[in-house]
């Protein structure tokens, strides 16, 4: 078996050019399939990461637009919190505004939440403190504020204990900063930083006081089990609460979830197909190659088969070299494309994910695709009969 393999590397390395543009074409239709793989798969886990961060593995609960008696407020909250298939349940409060820290205006998004919104939605604390029990019970006049906007304006990211003035019902309110938090790791905050360049947090207790408002706008739950399940005991507990039918609307973000990843898994399988065409052209060429091959040697398989080679080495060695082209070819597109990928990985500053399951499933599918489009010439070969052969190189 060995010097069936060292026969095809000679064989290859007799005509290198024509065996370098070969491999070429199976390495880069290899490095696509490869490379779409890989992006698939960094993307599907960069955007579940993100949406969890932004609390997509929960239900956000709403008042229905359509019935104007209906409102979030405290007591709903109270009775949410204490569902048996509640873990935790947190307010969010929204509303674009402006702020100012010393001479500046920036436009701002405030977020009403309590101490526990830490659980539903990544907040993670750099210099200071998160909200707490007291500062939601007391009403306090403190805030939370991202790394990126307290670098811009103090060119340093701690300035906690620096007084922020927020615009709250016509009015410039002071807010002392209690905590900065990581902005930088969170993909989607990054991407609005040109549009809105500042993220902050408040007790909603504090933004309900000063806006004179008790709707709570939205509630976010993490649930326990089936978060299917879940929401539609959690919707139906609440119309009994109310008196009125369709009270609410819940969205079960993880199912919201589950559709993004099958687009994604779609857009995936289609760019795949296309990149695998190639691996078909590649496998085309290797046909022809291997006809050429056959052609040129025709005399060389005439004089083996006339000294003993049986029908079923002649067309193992074609198989084999067929196989090995292809080998190569495919290990080194797999290289290069995961190479690539780590690269643009490294430039761009996201975590790499290297499916090496699907690379290898891909090199063995190339190497596969060589083999059958091998398959023809090598029969070919192996049907010589050695007068024929002898005397067709002869003539």
């Amino acid at each position: 078996m060995i010097d069936y393999f060292i026969n095809a590397f000679k064989h290859l390395t007799r005509k290198k050019m024509r065996s370098f543009l070969t491999i070429f074409g199976i390495a880069v239709g290899v490095m696509s399939v490869v490379l779409i793989s890989i992006i698939s798969h960094i993307g599907k886990t960069a955007v579940n990461e993100e949406l969890s961060d932004l609390g997509a593995n929960g239900i956000l609960i709403s008042a229905n637009s359509k019935k104007k008696q209906v409102e979030l407020t405290e007591s709903q909250l109270s009775w949410l919190r204490k569902s048996s298939v509640v873990d935790t349940a947190t307010p969010l409060m929204v509303t674009y505004s402006t702020v100012k820290l010393k001479q500046g205006a920036d436009d701002c998004v405030i977020w009403g939440v309590d101490q526990s919104v830490s659980d539903l939605i990544r907040v993670e604390v750099i210099h200071g403190r998160l909200l707490n029990d007291n500062d939601v019970a007391t009403m306090a006049q403190v805030c939370l504020v991202d790394e990126s906007y307290a670098q811009s304006i103090y060119q340093r990211s701690n300035i906690v204990g620096k007084e922020l003035k927020i615009l709250i019902n016509g009015v410039y309110r002071p807010f002392e900063v209690v905590g900065v938090i990581k902005s930088g790791g969170n993909l989607l905050q990054s991407l609005m930083g040109d549009v809105v360049p500042c993220f902050t947090y408040v007790p909603y207790t504090t933004m309900q006081t000063l806006s004179e408002q008790t709707n709570l706008g939205q509630i976010m739950v993490k649930t326990s089990g089936n978060s299917q399940m879940a929401t539609e005991k959690l919707t139906a507990g609440l119309d009994d609460v109310y008196g009125v039918k369709e009270a609410v609307k819940a969205q079960d973000l993880n199912s919201q979830m589950e559709m993004i990843e099958s687009m994604m898994g779609m857009v995936t399988a289609v760019l795949t197909v296309i990149a695998g065409i190639s691996l078909m052209v590649s496998g085309l060429s290797i046909m022809t190659v291997m006809l050429v091959s056959v052609s040129e040697r025709t005399r060389e398989i005439g004089i083996k088969k006339s000294i003993g080679a049986t029908k079923g080495m002649i067309l193992a060695e074609f198989l084999i070299e067929s196989g090995l082209v292809t080998l190569i070819g495919s290990v080194i597109g797999a290289a290069v494309g995961i190479l690539v990928a780590l690269l643009g990985c490294t430039v761009i500053g996201i975590q790499p994910v290297i499916p090496f399951q699907t690379v290898i499933g891909c090199i063995l599918f190339a190497v596969l695709i060589g083999i059958v489009f091998g398959v023809y010439p090598a029969m070919k070969a192996a049907s010589l009969k050695p007068v024929d052969a002898l005397r067709h190189e002869i003539i």
